[in-house]
């Protein structure tokens, strides 16, 4: 039997650590690994158009299976291309193991063609990155950037010369049995101790929920019945939280509808629950705050914390609820239901006059539609911009659904990549990408990706030949939109000259048969929707002073909007509230 080479050797562990796919672009430094793959049967190449397409696609099938993922890129600008994405992924919590090839060994340092040093350039955008300089330094370091992806949910970066890649693998190397999941974290005794005499002096408690709570729906809503807690969420938390949550007081943020953000100040005690919210302009400066993190250096990032619990959220709970005083006084809760319930009615009005008969088409009539003709369990990615918007206040989470975005990193064009990494885990789960132009164009080559490989992708385009969320800044400081109109070609041409089916909506009545007959398609398809550019109502009392960077820091909501489907959860909340 031939001795294994370091790239083999590579392989292979990856393959132990559960990596099915490497999502990356061939080139020179990075052969040997492929050539690795390729004759590998237990893990596949698959092959990009851009490497930081490989990036996003890895930390999407990362976050939908809680798994190690992977993606490579050969030397120089082939693994610099990978950075955004893997600052998407770290800020994500997604656990990915990204591959820099490197230039020969023995040129490093002297200029050679494409040197680059990527053991410096992805340090802030990683756990754990190191280069293999030895041959003896394998499998250790690579065991040691897995468990690190792993451990800390984020990114590992290992750098790999080519040359190296192709020398004998050490005999005798130690390869130790690999930790491929984390564990629950309980927080101390005394911290609970702490948070049950708060919750027991505090006469009104609201709950804010970020994506920590995935896996702890039941936990939320035994303790919010408990003390009788308005809960809110971030948008993060969004698709964990919101759905049969008989408390659900909306969303805060920019973005935000409802009465989360009353809920958040007017309570006593509030308690962020696995949340990192990144805008604490939104969050009060006068009530007692707890924070609930597995992350302990995210406790106290955002707001003065009264008490910092170092935990799981599930487990928190669940130590925590049968411990805390059951609280029989609805009426704080009651108030923000009604409040909630109201806010709602308030700005759905102006989305549903004529709004079937409108041209170009309202944004928000076509996330309305698409809410209710995806499939149940279908997996949404989410472009950065507008489409957030649509897709907080549209689409519907029920549990079996799931909403990717670039919510933390912010990044534009990551829907069509994301897409790419949610439709490889299984093909026969509905994936739908709602694009803008703007973030479509940016990365559109990889649109070829899924004709390549047969992805049937649905590709929802929100077409309004501009830059929206943008023009909405300018507007809110003050300043005329300049630099943000696209000239658009008719994209579902390009879909079609490129192998898949595509369709043009130009009018309101042609939406739900396009994008019936899309999701009844077996591949890859696009629906070019023509959408109103003109969409956004901004309150009239908004001012330039109020939004820097995306932070609120004056007003309770800057977008206004419909909420298609939650205003009916909001009326059917409102049952429990005593009439007077």
């Amino acid at each position: 039997m031939a001795k294994q080479n370091v790239a083999e050797q590579f392989v292979d562990i990856l393959v132990r650590a559960g990596v099915q796919r490497l999502y990356g672009v061939v080139g020179d430094s990075l052969n040997p690994v492929v050539d690795a793959i390729r004759r590998n049967s237990a893990i596949d190449w698959i092959q990009v158009r851009h490497e930081e397409v490989a990036a996003f696609a890895a930390g999407a099938e990362a976050q939908i299976t809680g798994k190690l993922a992977a993606c490579a890129g050969s030397c120089g600008p082939g693994n610099l291309h990978l950075i955004n994405g893997l600052y998407d992924a770290q800020r994500s919590m997604a656990p990915v193991l990204a591959l820099a090839s490197h230039i020969p060994s023995s040129e490093i340092g002297l200029g050679y063609f494409q040197e680059t040093h990527p053991d410096q350039l992805f340090r802030e955008c990683s756990h754990y990155n190191e280069m293999i300089s030895n041959p003896q330094q394998m499998p250790r370091l690579l065991q040691t950037a897995i468990q690190h992806a792993i451990g800390r949910s984020g990114v590992s970066v290992v750098s790999l010369p080519g040359d190296i890649a192709s020398h004998p693998a050490p005999e005798k190397s130690i390869e130790h049995a690999l930790v491929v999941s984390r564990p629950t974290v309980r927080p101390g005794d005394t911290e609970i101790d702490k948070l049950v005499q708060m919750i027991d002096e505090a006469e009104r408690v609201t709950l804010f929920c970020g994506s920590g709570t995935a896996g702890a729906h039941a936990e939320v809503m035994q303790f919010a019945e408990r003390i009788k807690s308005p809960v809110g969420h971030a948008l993060r938390g969004k698709e964990w939280i919101q759905y049969e949550n008989p408390y659900d007081v909306g969303m805060s943020g920019l973005l935000g509808y409802g009465a989360a953000y009353e809920a958040t100040h007017e309570c006593d005690l509030l308690i962020l629950l696995g949340t990192d919210f990144p805008y604490n302009a939104f969050l009060p400066d006068d009530v007692k705050i707890v924070q609930v993190d597995v992350r302990p250096e995210h406790l106290g990032r955002r707001s003065k914390l009264d008490l910092a619990v170092w935990g799981d959220v599930r487990e928190t709970l669940r130590c925590l609820t049968p411990r805390v005083r059951p609280k029989t006084d609805r009426g704080f809760l009651d108030k923000m239901l009604k409040k909630h319930a109201d806010a709602l009615e308030g700005v759905i009005k102006a989305y549903t006059r004529k709004v079937e008969k409108h041209v170009p088409i309202h944004p928000e009539y076509v996330a309305s539609v698409l809410d209710e003709l995806a499939d149940e369990d279908a997996v949404f990615t989410v472009d950065t911009g507008m489409c957030n918007v649509w897709a907080a206040r549209y689409i519907s989470p029920n549990g079996r659904r799931r909403i990717i975005g670039s919510f933390s990193h912010g990044s534009m064009a990551n829907a069509l990549p994301q897409a790419i990494g949610a439709q490889f885990i299984d093909r026969n789960r509905q994936v739908v990408s709602m694009s803008g132009d703007g973030g479509f164009t940016m990365l559109m080559g990889d649109f070829l990706t899924l004709v390549q490989y047969d992805l049937p992708v649905k590709i929802v385009l929100f077409n309004n030949s501009s830059l929206g969320m943008v023009e909405l800044e300018m507007l809110v400081s003050g300043l005329p939109s300049y630099g943000t109109t696209n000239r658009n070609p008719d994209f579902a041409a390009i879909a079609r000259a490129a192998g898949a089916y595509g369709v043009r909506v130009e009018k309101p009545k042609q939406l739900a048969g396009a994008l019936k007959d899309a999701f009844r398609h077996k591949g890859p398809a696009l629906v070019d929707v023509v959408t109103d550019p003109n969409a956004l109502s901004i309150p009239p009392k908004i001012s330039a002073e109020m939004v820097t960077g995306f932070a609120l820091s004056a007003s309770k909501m800057v977008l206004d909007g419909g909420v298609g489907r939650m205003v009916q959860m909001a009326r059917s909340n409102l049952r429990n509230v005593p009439r007077p």
